[in-house]
């Protein structure tokens, strides 16, 4: 392995020119009202702190769009990379890495909300940190190995142009069992009953809102919708805007790629998407696990916002399920045998819809 000092040049990445103030953090300070943000801004005329060259912090970054920033601690600072994608966690698959100015190593450290009208405004948290081992650092490539505790492995960034870098795993995969998201679904239909199921133990229920089924496929804070036909199409304000842009259900999951099914209906004269299953977390398919444990699973993700909804679900007692809502003007309920898996395209009598009569 190379020392971790190693290819330095002045025009690696870390080594741009001062800034109008002088140092190598003039720009991080420029862009920074230090009355304003709780971000650390030292001054101007203190010394670069000296470490090790070996500390590293990926922070999720809530800002105007979703983004993680990759910081290494080199020569005093942390040299950084916005990545919108977050870092890959498959060779298979190179992410953009947009190199921003150099941060104060008390930046490793830092979370907190930046507030509104001052540069990166929105909240940062660390998403993961530890130490990191250089094998190469020049203008153009850096390889290092990161020991992290949600991201270990041999890593590369290169330089396309400019300030636009891409980050490439080079490792065998952190999962070598995940598969990535499919890109269409057609989702599972309920056959419709007159009737609760006589064996109500064996079943969960749910309100059928009647609004407009649409899957969502979320990576990288990015969502994309499909129809029941499994045609994409655009997501529906203030979830997702057009297909394939960035939202905020996208920045509620965060890192955690996703497929949910629900449907969009007006809930107190506003349209929500109303999730009811999980379809695929984490780079595994969930297909063929029971409703009951996809249901625990997708409660666990704890989605809850302005415009989408995790909606209820009560095992056992559909009765008083359709009594409620009768009582709420909904057309039914949902009845989801528990053990059940999820079969795309199918209409199952494992999920049956019980409408609802205004005289029941």
């Amino acid at each position: 392995m190379a020392p971790k000092t190693a290819d330095k040049g002045k025009d690696e990445p870390g080594k741009d020119e001062p800034g109008e103030d002088g140092g190598r953090l003039g720009e991080y300070r420029r862009k920074r009202d230090a009355g304003r943000t709780p971000e650390p801004v030292p001054s101007g005329e203190a010394a670069l702190p000296r470490g090790d060259d070996d500390t590293f912090v990926i922070q999720e970054h809530h800002a105007r769009s979703l983004h993680w920033d990759l910081r290494l601690e080199r020569d005093g600072v942390l040299v950084s990379w916005a990545v919108p994608k977050g870092v890959p966690p498959d060779p298979k698959v190179n992410h953009l890495a947009v190199h921003t100015e150099d941060h104060p190593l008390e930046y490793a450290a830092f979370e907190g909300d930046i507030p509104r009208g001052e540069y990166g405004a929105g909240s940062m948290t660390i998403w993961d940190r530890g130490t990191y081992e250089t094998e190469k650092w020049s203008d153009r490539e850096v390889m290092i190995v990161l020991h992290g505790s949600r991201v270990s492995g041999r890593y590369v960034l290169f330089r396309t142009g400019g300030k636009n870098w891409m980050i490439h795993r080079m490792d065998p995969p952190a999962d070598p069992d995940a598969e990535p998201l499919p890109e269409r679904l057609r989702p599972m239909r309920p056959a419709e009953r007159a009737r609760l199921p006589r064996d109500q133990a064996s079943f969960g229920f749910e309100f059928a809102w009647g609004g407009r089924r649409l899957l969502a496929y979320v990576e990288g804070g990015r969502t994309r919708f499909t129809d029941g036909r499994a045609r994409e199409v655009g997501g529906p304000a203030g979830l997702g805007g057009p297909a394939g842009l960035g939202g905020p259900l996208g920045r509620a999951l965060g890192a955690r790629p996703a497929v949910l099914d629900g449907e969009l209906a007006q809930v107190d004269g506003r349209e929500t998407y109303l999730i009811f299953d999980l379809l695929h977390l984490d780079g595994h398919p969930l297909l063929d696990r029971p409703y009951e444990e996809r249901r625990d699973l997708l409660d666990g993700l704890g989605l809850s916002g302005p415009r989408w909804q995790t909606t209820p679900w009560f095992p056992g007692d559909g009765g008083a399920v359709r009594e409620t809502a009768r009582l709420q003007g909904l057309p039914g309920v949902l009845a989801k045998r528990l053990g059940s898996p999820y079969r795309p395209g199918e209409q199952s009598d494992a999920w049956r819809l019980i409408p609802v009569r205004k005289s029941q």
